[in-house]
């Protein structure tokens, strides 16, 4: 094998995605029932596709055609946004008060909690919620740089700093899979 050669393993493929999918939107069926007083947050600009996704599962189980469902950009709350080459923010979309609503935050991936401590100091601009879960899709367990943990995780891996996952969405990157690349 050549010096910076990527070895790429595929940890879900087109078909797994999708009941890994249909399984986390189901479980939080289970667990907020009608969504009455739950709304979903997708977090750009990655989070979006899970998102758009679990959100219109969630609304063909329970057979509603809305719910609240809003786009958070943290761009301006992270830790590193000043080391970033930022070309433009975002949109963030809330057009409904989330004030003692429970509030699903949705990631595509998880690996050191920092996007995620950056959505929920973005969140509270919005109001106070009654509580705020976790979905990611893929949940990189023993690289956390922060106390947070999913509550819904479709996929966990253990990786080490050198290893990316990377999600690929069919509307953005023409495939849906996700990907473990390794240097070596």
């Amino acid at each position: 094998m050549t010096p910076n050669a990527l070895l790429v393993k595929t940890l879900l493929n087109n078909d797994q995605l999708q009941i890994t999918l249909q399984r986390l939107a189901h479980q939080l069926v289970e667990n907020h029932l009608s969504f009455k007083d739950t709304a979903i947050i997708g977090i750009q600009p990655r989070g979006i596709y899970l998102s758009n996704r679990i959100a219109a599962m969630v609304k063909a189980i329970i057979g509603k055609k809305n719910i609240d469902y809003g786009k958070l950009d943290i761009t301006f709350y992270r830790d590193d946004v000043q080391t970033r080459d930022i070309k433009a923010p975002h949109d963030t979309i809330i057009p409904f008060s989330i004030e003692n609503k429970s509030v699903i935050l949705i990631d595509d991936v998880l690996h050191t909690g920092r996007t995620i401590r950056s959505a929920m100091d973005a969140l509270v601009d919005y109001g106070r919620p009654k509580n705020v879960e976790l979905l990611v899709l893929v949940d990189r367990r023993f690289s956390r740089e922060l106390p947070i943990q999913p509550d819904y995780a479709g996929y966990t891996v253990d990786t080490i700093i050198t290893q990316k996952v990377i999600v690929y969405w069919n509307e953005k990157d023409g495939k849906d899979e996700v990907v473990l690349i390794d240097k070596v």
